[in-house]
């Protein structure tokens, strides 16, 4: 009982609901690993002991907590209670204003820090949190796109869907089609080297983008290469084109090592282009802006250039951010690569504005929807650079459950809810400001992170784990502050297992969930699909997404032949089809009965318009459209529980055929334009031009 009470006090869990109404214990060494993580020994009785003894120590001669949280628009804003009486107080503003004593009502919104003195002579310092009640919430109801960019090629991409494809894609989706938004993949900084890894979920850095997604033509240094390099590059053009021909007309998966290869080489080509000095002084305030963050993932660039991207194999000097940033001040070389890799970030984040202010040009009502992975991958630039901040030898996961017995390891090391607490949550602060920059509203992935995850030590089964609780009321200020700084929304991906009262909590800050048309049923009165009128508001309702099938392969059955053949079914096939098809009859049948079928069944593009139909009589404040449900592609982006046995993350936009899709293609596509007009007339969407006259 010593051991659970320890575990309890730091968030660790003794046990853990697999399905409802189910209690099962967590392994004793799996509670003394985590422990072990979090900087607590346990490792013997009298250690547990002794680590409890000082935990109580510490909570009694404790002034304040490491974070104070408190909301405007409520209650008002107060002092924490329980302080000895004489406790003297100040509160710094984050603008560096100095407020004595206690009167905090007519504090600002920020990020403050709080002084605190008692009569003993004790004293105490602690971030305190000011953040709106809700984050912003749109101002109308929206349809939009969802799309994994590297999987919309243009006529001009290299290989892969870029940040001009996007920018071309708001434009069209807004002003052709009333498009309030259009929702990407995370384009976060991948892992360097290769192979790489081709999800966007696991990657090097969620900071900080991919220059990999850079339009190399849209860099302005590109119309003053100089002669001399214009030959180099000419040939780089030439290679650009045959990797995008390979991918659009022979059939070959999007190889990302190959289109970064060459736009690597492109890239060291313009940067002998001296910028002029308007750009250049944008670039400095850049630099000034990220601060010490960009430096040491550019840093890490650089070294996993010379030394492989495995930076616990580095030399030992260079493991740590203080030894490499030695090591680059005697190195002018390495100090120019550093800042190669500075300017491609900066590069980077310019054409995400862009695209951003192309979509606000085009009329969006939120326009670009950008996404947040879950975690990072433990070789990366996040996680040398802030190795504290994230518990070693751990791994987010997720806990055997009723559709998958043997449970779920991610590869991603958690951050550590101490850590982070210490920090005033600076790291999470930096992070979601940075995402944030371009955004016109933000999606979490796998929300539910933000109150518990589930710890998988190394070595470890999936089944081994543990949840490991975090300061929800903190991450979720947090969140509600930076959101409302950048006048955005945020979306939670809150799908499968979901803690009962966390969709509650969410809601109660403004945080739209996700649901997805084969998955809202009433499980509670025989499973049967909610009628739209029962679905929730505060969402973005689909038919499908990344992880799932396209709705043409749910409608024809063709993604259970797909499972069969990899191996995925856990059933018989006939009894699968079956049950399938039965239950695609039932939407059919529901589909008729609401008049939202009026071709009636049998013709798959009806079918799939209907199914958007239903979407859109929800009531829903944000639809959302899988842009390959436009063309009938059938092809799953990623088939979760393969790895080399299907491409995943890999694969163009195509049509029913299989045959990729530019995006000019897409645009001119009958099938499509007759889905968004669908879509756009249900939820009521403007489809004339931005700034248009009424008549």
């Amino acid at each position: 009982m010593t051991l659970a009470r320890l575990a309890a006090r730091h968030g660790v869990a003794t046990a853990f609901s697999p399905s409802e109404g189910v209690t099962a214990p967590v392994p004793e060494a799996t509670v003394i690993a985590v422990l072990g993580a979090l900087g607590v020994d346990a490792t013997t009785p009298e250690a547990v002991a002794a680590s409890l003894g000082a935990a109580e120590r510490a909570d009694r001669e404790r002034l304040l907590p490491p974070t104070l949280v408190r909301h405007t628009g409520g209650e008002p804003v107060r002092p924490p209670d329980g302080l000895p009486d004489g406790t003297l107080l100040r509160v710094t503003t984050e603008t560096g204003e100095v407020r004595a004593g206690d009167d905090w009502e007519r504090l600002p919104l920020g990020v403050h820090t709080v002084d605190a003195e008692a009569p003993d002579g004790r004293t105490a310092r602690a971030t305190l949190i000011v953040a709106p009640a809700r984050v912003p919430a749109p101002a109308t109801r929206a349809y939009g796109l969802l799309v994994q960019l590297y999987s919309l090629l243009s006529e001009h991409s290299w290989g892969m869907g870029d940040l001009g494809d996007l920018r071309e894609l708001v434009s069209w989706a807004g002003r052709a089609h009333g498009a309030g938004f259009v929702q990407v993949n995370p384009l976060h900084a991948g892992v360097p080297g290769a192979p790489c890894d081709p999800s966007p979920y696991r990657p090097s850095s969620r900071r900080f983008p991919d220059p990999v997604h850079l339009r190399i033509e849209r860099i302005p240094e590109y119309a003053h290469l100089d002669p001399g390099r214009r030959e180099e590059l000419d040939g780089i053009l030439a290679s650009a084109a045959e990797l995008r021909e390979s991918v659009l007309a022979k059939g070959t998966t999007i190889d990302r090592d190959a289109v970064w290869a060459l736009k690597l080489r492109a890239l060291e080509l313009l940067a002998a282009v001296e910028p002029g000095p308007g750009r250049g002084a944008e670039y400095h305030d850049f630099l000034a802006e990220r601060g010490r963050a960009l430096e040491d993932h550019a840093t890490y660039q650089a070294l996993a250039e010379l030394h492989g991207p495995r930076w616990r194999s580095w030399p030992a000097p260079l493991r740590t951010p203080d030894g490499a940033a030695a090591a680059v001040r005697a190195d002018a070389a390495l100090a120019a690569r550093v800042d190669f890799h500075c300017r491609l970030a900066w590069l980077t984040d310019r054409q995400l504005g862009e695209a951003a202010e192309a979509a606000r040009e085009a009329g969006m009502a939120v326009g670009l929807v950008h996404d947040l992975a879950v975690g990072v991958h433990p070789e990366g630039s996040d996680v040398w650079a802030r190795q504290g901040d994230f518990a070693a030898g751990m791994s987010v996961g997720a806990p055997p459950d009723a559709f998958n017995s043997r449970g779920q390891d991610w590869g991603l090391p958690p951050w550590r809810p101490d850590a982070l607490a210490a920090a005033g949550y600076a790291p999470y602060r930096g992070l979601l400001r940075e995402l944030l920059r371009h955004a016109g509203a933000l999606r979490l992935d796998h929300v539910m992170g933000l109150f518990r995850l589930w710890w998988v030590p190394e070595g470890r089964e999936p089944t081994e784990g543990t949840y490991v609780r975090y300061d929800a009321e903190a991450m979720l200020a947090v969140l509600v502050l930076e959101a409302h700084r950048a006048g955005a929304l945020v979306v939670g991906e809150d799908l499968g297992t979901v803690e009962p009262g966390v969709r509650e909590a969410l809601a109660a800050c403004g945080v739209f969930g996700t649901s997805v048309l084969w998955f809202e049923r009433d499980w509670d009165g025989g499973g049967a699909p909610l009628p739209p009128e029962a679905w929730r508001a505060d969402c973005v309702a689909t038919a499908t997404t990344h992880d799932l099938p396209p709705t043409a392969a749910r409608l024809s059955g063709d993604h259970v032949v797909l499972r069969h053949r990899l191996g995925l079914l856990t059933g018989d096939l006939a009894r699968e089809r079956a049950a399938d098809a039965a239950e695609t009859a039932e939407w059919r049948g529901i589909l008729q009965r609401l008049g939202l079928l009026p071709e009636g069944p049998g013709d798959e593009e009806a079918e799939i318009r209907a199914l958007h139909r239903f979407l859109a009589r929800t009531p829903a404040r944000m639809v959302g459209v899988w842009l390959p449900d436009l063309v009938g592609d059938r092809r799953p982006q990623n088939l979760p529980g393969t790895w080399d046995e299907y491409p995943n993350w890999r694969l163009p936009v195509a049509g029913p055929d299989g045959q990729p899709l530019t995006l000019e293609r897409i645009a001119a596509s009958p099938r499509a334009h007759a889905l968004l007009r669908t879509a756009a007339e249900g939820v009521g969407a403007r489809t004339a031009p931005p700034g248009a006259r009424a008549v």
